[in-house]
């Protein structure tokens, strides 16, 4: 029973160091995408033929000839092989989290195998993504999905730390009348939903060097745009050859794109602040804390990306928050609806 208990902690350990660990590839992803770094190697997996960026003068010369159209500069190329090998790493974790799942499998018959499997699969999918974003020359449908796919991998980590602790999160009586816990519960999914939505937004801004398009505050400039400049804005189907280095679109479906998202922190806003209420009403006090703040923090990020021109650490930390909101809200749901399910147990 001790060995089982120690092999059970082993793995929670290993899933929340990689749970972390993902925070900080997105962190990089972000910093790699926002220094303008996410073609700094131009080739993949290698950068530039090397298996880090060329350093000796006669290897950048080389490096230069092969590729006349993106010559070597050496404060982009660290940025995205840093990035690369990080990611990479992650991949590692991965792979020890779903042997060591396989073990628990076989020897107590309970571990979460499939969660770690899918987890494996949706880092390998990522891999394929961040080859595209290069080979496709940051073509927006694949930056935004690889940007989601980020997303995606930190919080089915963090959700399969959850249920390696079940025990201990999900623990307590409700606080909630039956009958309208699953109310709440679709509230919360609710909340998720969008908020998935915004980072989908929060990802093609970026993706389309949307985010200054427009630096007035609380509000845009809006009398120049016509309904073109929004179905240019949101053509998922955009030319693939040229390099979007810098963005393709105009300043009108810049715009357009630009106070979608601000309109869509407006509905997050709003629908995360019902789903609050209820948890107040529910007397379900440290989830309302916990999201309330990483709410504030997240809106206020997004403010001063604006307020101040978007500075380098500012706009990472917004991209950061923006995952550590989405797992909160993972996390939400899974708590809540894990009590449903219990309460449903209990009848």
């Amino acid at each position: 029973m001790q060995q089982k208990n120690k092999s059970s902690s082993n793995l929670s350990r290993l899933v929340l160091i990689a749970t972390l660990f993902s925070l900080f590839v997105i962190a990089l992803g972000a910093y790699t995408r926002l220094v303008h770094a996410g073609l700094g190697c131009p080739d993949w997996p290698l950068c530039y033929g090397h298996l880090w960026a060329p350093v000796e003068s006669a290897d950048i010369i080389k490096a230069n000839l092969a590729f006349p159209d993106a010559p070597v500069d050496l404060s982009i190329t660290w940025p995205e092989m840093t990035h690369r090998y990080l990611a990479t790493s992650l991949g590692l974790f991965c792979i020890a989290i779903v042997l060591l799942c396989y073990r628990e499998k076989k020897r107590i018959g309970q571990a979460p195998l499939k969660h770690s499997v899918l987890l494996l699969f949706f880092i390998i999918l990522q891999g394929l993504f961040g080859m595209w974003t290069v080979t496709l020359k940051l073509w927006p449908q694949v930056v935004t999905t690889h940007l989601l796919g980020g997303f995606f991998t930190f919080s089915l980590l963090l959700l399969l730390w959850l249920r390696l602790n079940k025990r201990v999160i999900i623990s307590g009586e409700s606080n909630v009348v039956r009958g309208k816990h699953k109310t709440l519960c679709w509230l919360a999914l609710a909340a998720l939903l969008i908020t998935l939505f915004q980072i989908g937004l929060g990802g093609w801004t970026t993706s389309n060097y949307a985010a200054l398009a427009c630096t007035q505050l609380p509000w845009c400039d809006l009398s120049h745009l016509d309904s073109n400049d929004f179905s240019q804005a949101f053509n998922v189907f955009q030319q693939v050859g040229p390099n979007y280095l810098g963005g393709q679109l105009d300043a009108g479906a810049r715009i357009a794109i630009h106070i979608s998202h601000r309109i869509g922190a407006v509905l997050v806003t709003i629908v995360i602040g019902i789903l609050l209420i209820s948890l107040v009403r529910a007397r379900y006090y440290r989830l309302v804390l916990g999201l309330a703040g990483l709410l504030f923090i997240q809106l206020s990020l997004g403010l001063a990306n604006v307020y101040f021109y978007l500075p380098l650490f500012n706009a990472v930390a917004h991209n950061v928050m923006g995952a550590i909101l989405f797992g909160g809200l993972v996390g939400t749901n899974y708590y809540l609806w894990s009590k449903a399910a219990g309460e449903e147990l209990k009848r």
